[in-house]
Formats: structure tokens, sequence, C-alpha cells
């Protein structure tokens, strides 16, 4: 069993930044794919960012690519995105997942993972 807690979510004005975390127990994100989704009110959750279980590649939505970053710490308990430039339209709840049999081409489909962090607001406004 993983358990996955987000943390790092806020009200922040447009063209600021925050970092939030992922902190795993249970399981390391060593041999895992993780990923990012954020959901609005009145929409469907939306792929954010991922790295992939092997080789640590990343991949971005067009809507963040070049203002967010995704990494892991060195222990692999943990998980960061990096938001910089933040805009009105990323205000949502941020959510992460893990999954352990996540190919590359399915990497933005929220069905592919197995556990998800409980979620963390983040309120884009001036």
């Amino acid at each position: 069993q993983v358990q996955l807690v987000e943390s790092g979510g806020g009200l922040v004005q447009p063209g600021g930044s925050l970092r939030l975390s992922c902190s795993a127990s249970g399981r390391t994100f060593s041999s895992a794919a993780v990923a990012w989704f954020r959901q609005s009110p009145g929409k469907e959750r939306e792929f954010v960012a991922a790295m992939s279980r092997v080789g640590g590649h990343t991949y971005y939505a067009d809507s963040v690519k070049g203002r967010f970053t995704v990494s892991k710490d060195n222990a692999k308990t943990t998980v960061f995105l990096q938001m910089n430039s933040l805009k009105p339209e990323d205000t949502g709840v941020y959510y992460c997942a893990f999954g352990q049999r996540v190919i590359t081409s399915s990497l933005r489909l929220p069905r592919q993972y197995d556990y998800w962090g409980q979620g963390t607001q983040v309120t884009v406004s001036s």
C-alpha cells in the first residue's frame, strides 16, 4: 500500500511561483511513474506533468510547458512540482499519482495510476 501526501498549495498572485511536494510512504518512486494532475470545479481531472517509470523522463501538458518542472529527491520518496509564472487558469486542486505499471504512452491517463494523494489547492488570483 502506498500513501501519498501533497503539500505546498496556497494563494499566489499571477506571475508568482509555488512548489508542490508529494511524499510517499510504503514505497519509493524509484520504480514507479509519478504524475501531477489538476482539477477545477466543473471540469475533468487534467494531466499536468509526469515522470516516467523507466529513465525518469519528464512530460508536460502544453499549457504548462516551460513554466512547470517535475523532479524527485535523491531518496526518491518525494516528488516536486515547481510552478513558475502562474496564471489564473492554473487554479485548481493538484493531485499527485503513483503508477507501478504505467507505460510512457499512457502517462497522461488518470486511470493508469494506482494511488492518489488527497490533493492540495492552488489559487492564482490578484
